[in-house]
């Protein structure tokens, strides 16, 4: 006879990382109320969650100063009321995503490369996100398209590298992404294995000895892109996920978005390149604001960015200096503004 206990112990234990996320912040009251701020600021966050939902990792949220209401972190994840207000020229797929895709789930934009989105799960709900209004539901990846993207792909000998994006991919579990990554292994013209995660900064529990293992295990090199905007984002936990990526044979890129009043001064963007150099990240790009509707309260004037980039090519070395770029729907690259 199988006991109540015998039972429960056949059941796999849950990681940390999903257990992180599932304590994490759904509700801006409980945020505010950590950080010690005023409980005033709560009408306007609701209204900005019309419009996109709101969730922060609670180790993300324990980077946040409190008592500051500017926090850059905390900026960046509060809803406010300026995300109702309707601006010419911010539409919902500020980047011509849908117009791109190749199947369903698959985008297909540049030379050599294209991009699965692999989930529309996220640990953390940007403000800013230029996907807060995609149609996941109708242009993710299902189990039947996803079988049409693998033979999309494996009919395009021209694709060299594949990009698992979302949403953010790292919201998989080690045994779905797993099982996706075996698939793409078999598609003998993927060289290269590249993710984008913003998770990987803000839930670190999730860089795995699995994932890890996963990593290793590709055939050929493996980047991946993390997306870091302020300095104080990177810890103690951070650290010690690249790290470990590192020893698997990761080559870690960041980009950024410029962000009014969160990074968009030389002292920040210089901080930022320092900590990301200490914590073994190349910086890599500084995106311009993508025109997405909801967030036109973040848009950094090109000539404003521009002089930036100037200036922080004096304080820095050449090689801690990101590309400025923005991305044009229908170019074949990302365009280019500097330095």
């Amino acid at each position: 006879m199988i006991t109540r206990s015998d039972s429960q112990s056949h059941i796999p234990p849950v990681p940390a990382w999903q257990q992180a996320l599932a304590r994490a912040y759904t509700r801006p009251e409980a945020l505010l109320k950590a950080l010690g701020l005023e409980q005033t600021l709560c009408a306007a966050a609701h209204e900005g969650m019309q419009q996109f939902p709101f969730r922060v990792p609670r180790g993300f949220a324990a980077r946040m100063r409190r008592g500051d209401p500017e926090d850059p972190l905390l900026r960046q994840v509060l809803p406010g009321a300026a995300e109702a207000q309707t601006r010419p020229g911010y539409v919902n797929d500020p980047v011509g995503d849908l117009p791109r895709m190749a199947t369903p789930g698959l985008i297909h934009k540049y030379h050599g490369r294209a991009l699965l989105i692999a989930t529309g799960a996220c640990a953390i709900h940007c403000r800013y996100c230029f996907r807060r209004h995609f149609p996941y539901a109708e242009a993710g990846l299902s189990a039947r398209q996803l079988e049409r993207a693998m033979a999309w792909l494996d009919a395009d000998p021209s694709i060299r590298e594949i990009i698992l994006s979302g949403g953010d991919p790292l919201s998989l579990t080690d045994q779905r992404l797993t099982s996706l990554v075996e698939q793409l292994q078999k598609i003998s013209h993927l060289r290269r294995l590249r993710l984008h995660s913003r998770s990987a900064i803000t839930l670190p529990e999730r860089i795995t000895p699995e994932l890890l293992a996963l990593l290793e295990a590709w055939r050929g090199p493996v980047v991946l892109v993390v997306h870091v905007n302020h300095a104080n984002e990177l810890d103690n936990s951070v650290a010690a996920a690249m790290t470990a990526l590192r020893r698997a044979g990761v080559t870690l890129l960041n980009q950024s978005v410029l962000l009014h009043g969160i990074n968009d001064s030389v002292p920040a963007l210089a901080e930022l390149s320092e900590s990301l150099a200490d914590h073994g990240i190349q910086p890599y790009y500084l995106h311009l604001l993508d025109p997405v509707a909801g967030a036109a309260h973040f848009d950094v004037s090109e000539e404003r960015a521009r002089e930036l980039m100037f200036q922080l090519r004096q304080c820095l070395p050449g090689y801690l200096v990101p590309t400025l770029a923005r991305e044009i729907q229908g170019e074949p690259a990302k365009r280019v503004i500097g330095p």
